[in-house]
């Protein structure tokens, strides 16, 4: 008798045993009819051509790395500190340009001067003097070196050309173009644009002009 006939009568066995097992626990009332059922599907084995095998898909670590960091934020690498201390020494100090009223009003030239420049973690406090017309008003002010916002107060106890105390530049491109917020509704504020003063092809202090960074 070869393996194959003896793996044939152990399963027949099996079923039998099942079999007699289900039979008795009826005849004895110890279990429903259709708890039997269970039995016969144990005594039951698959053979081994029956089974599927297990096929694991190709792995492609490229394609793991992807799934893996698409799930994570990006790292953000940029560092405001370093950059304010880098405007702090390259942000030219003198400024032309160009300041009118939302209401309509003439074109005045205007010039600032920066005179002390410092970097205060990531802001950087501007302190100096704006000349609108021919008037010349003390400013001061703070840039921020992670977003470009700057906030310039004019510190003028007299209203000039529509510049009053308590209200205020504002711009999300340094320096270069600034709105102006005026305290009162009844003032609809102006636009300012400055360019750095250029010598030689250079700007003041020998500095190229600060570039924003794609961040």
């Amino acid at each position: 008798m070869d393996n194959g006939q003896l793996q044939d009568w152990s399963l027949v066995g099996r079923y039998c045993l099942a079999l007699v097992a289900a039979l008795l626990a009826l005849s004895l009332g110890t279990i429903p009819g259709r708890a039997v059922i269970p039995f016969l599907l144990a005594a039951t084995t698959l053979s081994v051509g029956s089974i599927v095998p297990f096929k694991a898909p190709p792995r492609s670590e490229q394609a793991a790395d992807r799934a893996v960091l698409g799930e994570l934020a990006p790292i953000d690498t940029f560092d405001p500190v370093a950059r304010a201390a880098v405007i702090s020494s390259q942000l030219p100090r003198q400024w032309n340009g160009t300041y009118q009223a939302f209401n309509g009003g003439s074109v005045l030239p205007v010039t600032l001067r920066l005179v002390t420049v410092r970097a205060l973690g990531q802001m950087v406090d501007l302190h100096g003097e704006m000349t609108v017309g021919s008037v010349a008003v003390p400013v001061q002010g703070n840039l921020n070196a992670k977003s470009d916002q700057l906030d310039l107060l004019v510190l003028a106890t007299n209203k000039v050309a529509g510049l009053e105390a308590g209200g205020a530049f504002q711009g999300l491109e340094s320096l270069a173009l600034n709105g102006w917020i005026a305290p009162r509704l009844t003032n609809s504020g102006g636009q300012l644009v400055l360019t750095p003063v250029q010598v030689a092809g250079r700007t003041t202090r020998g500095a190229a002009k600060p570039v924003r960074g794609l961040w």
